[in-house]
């Protein structure tokens, strides 16, 4: 166990009278024991408790024999995972559980115990999450720049005249060619009128000259994922196309500026998104300004108008604004951003200006 995060976490769920939590989210018990374990549909979890009677509960299924510093109770596909679960929860106390626990395995186990009061205690690992320690921050950078090399390979490929997806099947080789451990998302690759859709598909669109192309990507390297996205243009750029890039440009530019400790999140949403409506493109920016990332692509916490929670150091979080014009294109250029103790650092490295690729 990481007895640092762990002890966060522990004195986190006594101040808010949680006594006893199942982590069942692979994701957060890898943030714990240094294990990723996928379990699909079966069930695993981990047994908190502040008297430090921990517990991983696993199916033999899985061959996780190293110590990964907490007792492990073994079941196989023959027993009732959750009723052995049941047994080591103190009865008639709270017991937090994950969001995501399915349905099947919470249900069964409110009605085994009846007595216990169940909250969701997402919010104590995953506030955790939003603070990147030293080597958090070391594999994150890493992520991004096997993704700027990525995003270099992947553009001069626009000259072979691929579909959307068959770029996509590219980008796949690519990562693999570069050491990454696979997508970090499913890539968003939009030629033309296909880019006024933020999240499009990739498809059997063919580039064209003076199409406006996005390109939005991110692979996973040891657990820990990158996310970028760089509008290009093919052979020319449109008068309109080039405007609209030059504003999403600054926005981006505006929005990264105020990145630093005490700033809100709100803050910097508000400074990309008052400047493209400046420019009278208000309402064609139609998502939020950024998402935070690290284990997951979006980790708890978002940069949009409505979060007045303060930036602090170790946090990261990505700076997307976009303009989507139904019919006609899209722009959207986004960065990952670490707050530093008296700023900012940029995680991706890759050239973002107006870019003609002929």
């Amino acid at each position: 166990m990481k007895l640092n995060r762990l002890n966060k976490i522990l004195i986190k769920m006594e101040e808010n009278d949680i006594p006893q939590m199942l982590v069942t989210d692979p994701k957060a018990i890898f943030y714990l024991t240094g294990k990723m374990i996928h379990p699909g549909e079966r069930l695993i979890a981990l047994y908190l408790n502040i008297n430090r009677n921990h517990k991983l509960f696993i199916n033999e299924l899985f061959p996780v024999h190293e110590d990964l510093g907490v007792e492990k109770v073994w079941f196989d596909d023959t027993k009732d995972g959750v009723l052995i679960i049941s047994e080591y929860i103190e009865k008639g106390k709270t017991i937090g559980v994950d969001k995501n626990w399915p349905a099947r395995f919470l249900l069964h186990l409110m009605e085994l115990n009846t007595e216990n009061k169940y909250v969701n205690a997402s919010f104590i690992i995953d506030t955790l999450r939003m603070y990147k320690d030293e080597e958090e921050k070391r594999l994150m950078r890493n992520a991004s720049h096997i993704n700027d090399m990525a995003m270099e390979k992947l553009q001069n490929l626009l000259k072979e005249g691929l579909t959307e997806k068959q770029m996509a099947q590219r980008l796949a080789t690519i990562y693999e060619e570069l050491g990454a451990d696979g997508f970090s998302f499913n890539p968003i690759i939009a030629y033309g009128k296909n880019g006024a859709d933020p999240h499009a598909q990739c498809g059997l669109e063919m580039v064209k000259e003076g199409d406006c192309v996005i390109l939005d990507i991110g692979c996973i390297k040891d657990n820990y994922c990158s996310d970028m996205t760089r509008t290009v243009f093919y052979k020319s750029a449109p008068e309109k196309a080039k405007e609209v890039f030059n504003i999403v440009l600054e926005a981006n530019k505006r929005a990264i500026s105020m990145v630093k400790p005490g700033i809100r999140f709100c803050d910097i949403d508000n400074a990309a998104r008052e400047y493209i409506t400046e420019k009278g493109y208000g309402k064609y920016f139609t998502h939020r300004t950024g998402h935070s990332i690290g284990i997951e692509t979006h980790d708890m916490g978002d940069v949009s108008s409505v979060n007045t929670d303060i930036l602090e150091p170790g946090m990261i979080f990505s700076v997307e604004p976009g303009i989507y014009l139904p019919g006609e294109f899209g722009v959207r250029i986004e960065d990952l951003v670490l707050v530093t103790e008296d700023g900012h650092e940029i995680l991706n490295k890759y050239n973002k200006e107006l870019k003609i690729i002929k």
